[in-house]
């Protein structure tokens, strides 16, 4: 037995007398929007060919420089909304939850006691004489509007519907509410324990509610699919100036007293 030394070079090369079909074969057809149908190469049979030798390869990516480059190379953010804010959120909507349930129930109880006399309220009669006590006039239609509109702000809060609207509205009535009770105790000469004597109960509210216009009602409730319950911004700041201003205006046009002086 003997052995023989191979090139392994050598012995890839076709020998002298190889009868190839180098020329022949050529590559699946690949149709350009520039190529023609006399094309050098070309397979008449088969359509557009390239032969291997003849014509080069054509690729079956976009050259560069004729489609978008290709996106960088980099983590992936997984999890996101359709805009692109990341999905995972933890506890807040749980919070946020929470916030409107405790903030419109407080509201829904105290507009029956006054609508209806439950659990002790004064009634409409009474919730009547209570704001021409504070110095409110046209109490007939301010009596209903006020009531109505706790009732209705609770509600939605509660079921988180059109909850900068609804905010707004319990910001409204608890900034005009705030202001009668500095009113009183301005003329009771407390005015210096405002905060220490029973009222930081709705400082609380107040603060409360303006949180909630702010960061919106979250994705438990009906206003889960819009942009102020996802990614709240220039809205909540128009709400929370339209809230403040109207508790104001009411203020102003109903009673007019400074709290202050």
């Amino acid at each position: 037995m003997s052995a023989s030394l191979v090139d392994p070079v050598e012995e890839d090369l076709p020998s002298a007398n190889y009868a190839g079909d180098f020329e022949t074969t050529s590559i699946p057809p690949y149709q350009s929007s520039g190529s023609g149908a006399g094309h050098p190469g070309a397979d008449p049979a088969a359509g557009q060919g390239y032969s291997l030798f003849n014509d080069p390869e054509p690729l079956p990516y976009v050259q560069p420089g004729s489609g978008p480059a290709a996106a960088p190379l980099g983590p992936v953010q997984v999890g996101t909304d359709d805009d692109g804010v990341a999905a995972r959120r933890g506890t807040l909507d749980l919070g946020l939850l929470l916030l409107r349930v405790g903030i419109g129930s407080i509201l829904i109880v105290h507009g029956l006691q006054k609508a209806f006399g439950l659990w002790g309220g004064p009634g409409l009669g009474g919730w009547r004489d209570e704001l021409t006590a504070q110095g409110f006039s046209q109490v007939d239609i301010l009596a209903y509007l006020a009531v109505g509109g706790q009732i209705a702000a609770g509600l939605l809060l509660v079921l988180g519907l059109f909850t900068p609207v609804a905010a707004a509205g319990a910001l409204a009535y608890l900034v005009t509410g705030l202001l009668s009770e500095a009113m009183t105790a301005h003329e009771e000469a407390r005015l210096a324990s405002f905060l220490t004597d029973g009222h930081e109960y709705k400082v609380f509210l107040v603060g409360a509610v303006a949180a909630l216009v702010l960061t919106g009602p979250g994705r438990y409730g009906f206003d889960a699919g819009r942009g102020w319950a996802r990614r709240p911004f220039v809205g909540s700041f128009l709400a929370l100036l339209l809230g403040v201003g109207a508790g104001v205006a009411i203020w102003v046009v109903f009673n007019g007293g400074n709290p202050l002086g």
